[in-house]
């Protein structure tokens, strides 16, 4: 009797060893909805993305992805909100070139971004474009220059708030340029375009995918793209480089989470994320907003996110800007 006592206790204790060396997080997750964070204002470039991307993997892990707009100081409130997030893999972070660049532009933020947030996957590599009213005279990159240089101090740009891509797009273009404009900050490109229709401000470097809805629909005129060439998805449109030689600002879009996620839960969403990226009709989706996948590992993409901060680092520097 005691023998069979000793091998049931064994056995009770390999099995609950097996059952350990699984964590709950990996075996279960996700196991309730998940809250997908993003910094800009709905209808906007991140938003459709994310919202793409969001109905994809509810539909694949049997539990809903919840896009939640947490607007201003160019996504940092959103990224605040995941920072201090539990790090248990139901708090996302939607990440782009703004918490790289905001790192050297934001002279007092609570948080180190590479320090704070575990990458997950990359999503999309993406352009910017820039767009103008169609009430501005202006109909070429370098018409668009010289007129500039004519009326100093009197055009306005737009941007989806400080310390986005769109934001120091133009402030690149200007230190490149030598264009004196107004910068007018708003809490999504989304919610600028109408100013932009009306000529209230004359511009916007905007991302893709809002950028070509609104041109598309005729409520603006594309200048350029802020890619090194033509971008495939837009080929009509020429490249600023083509009149400012060495101009270049391409996005990228993917995700974070809390550090101290567990590495199984990265490892669900990611392996997730790269499956969407081979979806056929995913895919075609994320084209139609000039988007082009970029499925990575984790590492990859952290080394991605790590090598744009020091990226823009350089650019903030040079354009000799910051936001206190």
């Amino acid at each position: 009797m005691l023998r069979i006592l000793r091998h049931g206790v064994f056995g009770l204790a390999v099995l609950f060893g097996l059952c350990s060396a699984t964590p709950p997080a990996a075996a279960a997750y996700p196991d309730r909805p998940v809250h997908w964070l993003i910094g800009f204002s709905p209808g906007g470039p991140v938003d459709i993305v994310a919202r793409i991307m969001a109905q994809w993997l509810s539909e694949r892990l049997g539990q809903q992805f919840i896009v939640e707009n947490r607007t201003g100081s160019g996504g940092n409130i959103a990224a605040a909100a995941a920072i201090n997030a539990p790090p248990d893999g139901y708090t996302l972070l939607f990440v782009a070139p703004n918490n790289a660049i905001s790192t050297s532009l934001y002279k007092k933020l609570p948080f180190d971004f590479l320090r704070d947030t575990t990458p997950v996957a990359s999503i999309m590599q993406l352009t910017n474009m820039l767009v103008v009213s169609n009430a501005f005279p202006p109909k070429s990159v370098q018409e668009f220059i010289d007129y500039c240089k004519a009326n100093p101090g009197k055009i306005s740009y737009a941007s989806s708030g400080n310390g986005t891509s769109v934001h120091m797009s133009a402030e690149l273009f200007k230190v490149m340029t030598k264009c004196d404009m107004v910068h007018v900050p708003y809490r999504g490109s989304a919610i600028a375009f109408p100013d932009i229709i009306s000529n209230k401000v004359q511009l916007i470097f905007d991302n893709l995918p809002s950028a070509m809805e609104q041109v598309k629909g005729g409520n603006v005129r594309a200048l350029g793209v802020t890619s090194p060439q033509r971008w495939p998805s837009v080929p009509d449109v020429p490249a600023i480089a083509e009149t400012v030689p060495g101009f270049e600002s391409v996005g990228f879009y993917g995700i974070s989470a809390p550090k101290g996620t567990p590495p199984e839960v990265i490892e669900i969403l990611n392996k997730a994320v790269g499956e969407a990226l081979k979806d056929p009709k995913l895919v075609a989706k994320l084209a139609e907003t000039g988007g082009i996948p970029k499925p990575m590992t984790p590492a990859e993409f952290g080394k991605l996110v790590a090598d744009e901060t020091a990226k823009w680092r350089k650019v903030v520097e040079f354009a000799g800007v910051s936001v206190d």
